[in-house]
């Protein structure tokens, strides 16, 4: 059997002079994944088309400096709490926390300086089930208005059959709102100057949190059946995107969290996407109780990526696992509160095939 080989490279540097270095990690003709120390960002993924031709299956750039400058979470690891916070604030335990704003008056993603601008602590590591590597980071208290300190491990992992799974841990110091995930942008075409919009799509949910013009949860659960959300069979992502649909107009498409059926027990399939002319296909497996599916709508071609190709309108789509958006003002949900004692540990699983 093949094994995964993990290589250790130079990446570039920070303005401060700090070394960033990347992780490829290879099992041969099944998979080639490259992820960085800086923000734990996925900068490529490999996998082959139906007839074998490797392709890169993820949006991003071929430098470090276009992922210091992005502000569009291109492969990056999200935290401290992924996904929208409504004005910045929540109350915890009678205390009233505001957070860095970032996203017109709300918090997106852990604020403007969250764990995707971060430079993580890295070693290579192995496993009976594969290779790769395990990345470290300690978010202060105060860190973005977080209370608490955060020691949070999140490991790439290539396993020997050719999926990759990123395993999430952390523990505090004081309780605080704890919520990652990983926030790639995948076309599983390999060509990002093609749209995503015939990719089909399949998800293992029956509601998501609707939202309003801000794309703040309102609380309720909303049902899909019947509305261009339900992909409990697959469809097209672009068959009902631009559909005549409020929730479709808050968000200019799809960006909206859907409740899993699993909501949360055990690894569960998540999202089933295949992309017909290519052949691949990418599920996508969590132990998390929501998954955020966002058909990049606000891609407009101003971010310039790998081969200097402009990103425009859905040519990316990403499917985030994770707690509820907005959990902490939201008593109804999920709880994403982390506290003393307890230990976050959440597993995403991405599996490839073609067909």
């Amino acid at each position: 059997m093949q094994k995964v080989t993990v290589q250790r490279s130079p990446f570039g540097r920070l303005a401060d002079g700090a070394q960033v270095d990347a992780f490829t990690l290879e099992l041969a003709g099944a998979a080639r994944v490259r992820v960085s120390a800086y923000g734990g960002a996925v900068l490529s993924i490999l996998v082959p088309d139906r007839d074998g031709r490797m392709g890169d299956v993820v949006l991003g750039f071929d430098t470090l400096d276009g992922y210091v400058a992005d502000d569009s979470y291109q492969g990056a690891l999200i935290g401290r709490s992924g996904n929208r916070i409504a004005r910045g604030r929540f109350a915890l335990d009678g205390h009233e926390y505001s957070l860095r704003i970032n996203n017109g008056p709300n918090h997106l993603h852990g604020g403007p300086e969250g764990f995707h601008k971060r430079l993580w602590d890295a070693e290579e590591v192995r496993t009976a089930e594969g290779a790769g590597v395990r990345l470290r980071l300690t978010s202060p208290d105060g860190d973005q208005g977080y209370p608490g300190t955060v020691d949070a491990t999140v490991t790439y992992l290539l396993t020997e059959q050719g999926a990759l799974r990123v395993e999430y841990d952390a523990v505090t110091d004081a309780p605080t709102p704890v919520n990652l995930t990983q926030h790639t942008y995948w076309n599983l075409s390999a060509d990002p100057r093609r749209d995503i919009l015939g990719h089909r799509l399949r998800l293992d949910a029956d509601r998501i949190t609707p939202v309003d013009a801000e794309l703040i949860p309102t609380g309720e659960l909303m049902p899909v059946a019947g509305t261009p959300f339900d992909f409990a069979a697959p469809q097209s992502i672009g068959a009902r995107v631009d559909g005549d649909d409020e929730q479709l107009r808050h968000a200019g498409g799809y960006d909206h969290n859907f409740v899993l059926r699993g909501a949360g027990g055990g690894l569960a399939m998540a999202a089933r996407v295949h992309e017909p002319e290519s052949g691949r296909v990418l599920e996508v497996h969590t132990t998390q109780p929501g998954i955020q599916f966002y058909s990049g709508n606000f891609l407009d071609g101003s971010i310039v990526g790998k081969q200097g190709i402009a990103y425009g309108r859905r040519t990316g789509l990403c499917l985030e696992p994770q707690g509820f958006p907005d959990a902490p003002n939201h008593p109804g949900f999920p709880s994403t509160i982390l506290r003393p004692g307890e230990r976050y540990s959440s597993l995403i699983v991405y599996r490839f095939a073609v067909e």
